[in-house]
C-alpha cells in the first residue's frame, strides 16, 4: 500500500492511497473522523467489529476511537481518506439532503437540472513525468 498526501492544514487531511493486491491498512484507532472514499477498484474495510466489502463509489465513515482498517485480496483499490480532528468543520454530522430523480443519460427531455441529456465523460490519469523506476504494467496489476 502506498499514499500520498494531496492537501492538509488545521482543518484536516485528505490523502489518496494506492492498493496493491494483498495491501493493507492495519486496525488501528484515532481521535479523529476519517471518511475512506473508493475511486477506484475494490476491498474490504473494519470498522470496529463490522466488515464490509466496498466498490468505487463507496463512502464509509470512520468514527473516533474506533477501531478502523482497510485491505485488499486478490484486486487492486485507491482510495481517499478524509480526516477531520476534533472540533473542526468535518465533525459536526450528516447534512440532511435530499437526491433529485436522475433521468437516464441521453433522456430526449434535455433537461439537466433533472439530470437528462447528460452523458459519461471522457478523461485519464496525466502521466507523471517524474517517476522513478519501470513504468506501469498492466499485465502485473500493480497500481501506478
Amino acid at each position: 500500500m502506498t499514499g500520498q498526501i494531496i492537501d492538509g492544514g488545521a482543518s484536516g487531511i485528505v490523502a489518496e492511497l494506492a492498493f496493491a493486491r494483498g495491501g493493507r491498512i492495519e486496525p488501528h484507532a484515532n481521535p479523529n473522523l476519517c471518511w475512506f472514499i473508493v475511486i477506484e477498484g475494490g476491498g474490504w474495510v473494519e470498522v470496529g467489529d463490522d466488515r464490509a466489502r466496498v466498490a468505487a463509489g463507496d463512502a464509509v465513515a470512520w468514527p473516533p476511537d474506533i477501531g478502523h482498517g482497510a485491505w485488499t485480496e486478490t484486486s487492486e483499490m485507491r482510495a481517499f481518506v478524509v480526516e477531520f480532528p476534533p472540533g473542526s468543520a468535518g465533525t459536526p454530522g450528516v447534512l440532511e439532503g435530499r437526491a433529485a430523480h436522475l433521468l437516464p443519460a441521453g433522456d430526449p427531455t434535455g433537461d439537466d437540472r433533472a439530470g437528462g441529456g447528460a452523458s459519461r465523460g471522457d478523461g485519464a490519469l496525466r502521466d507523471d513525468p517524474d517517476r522513478i523506476g519501470p513504468a506501469y504494467d498492466p499485465v502485473e496489476g500493480e497500481p501506478r
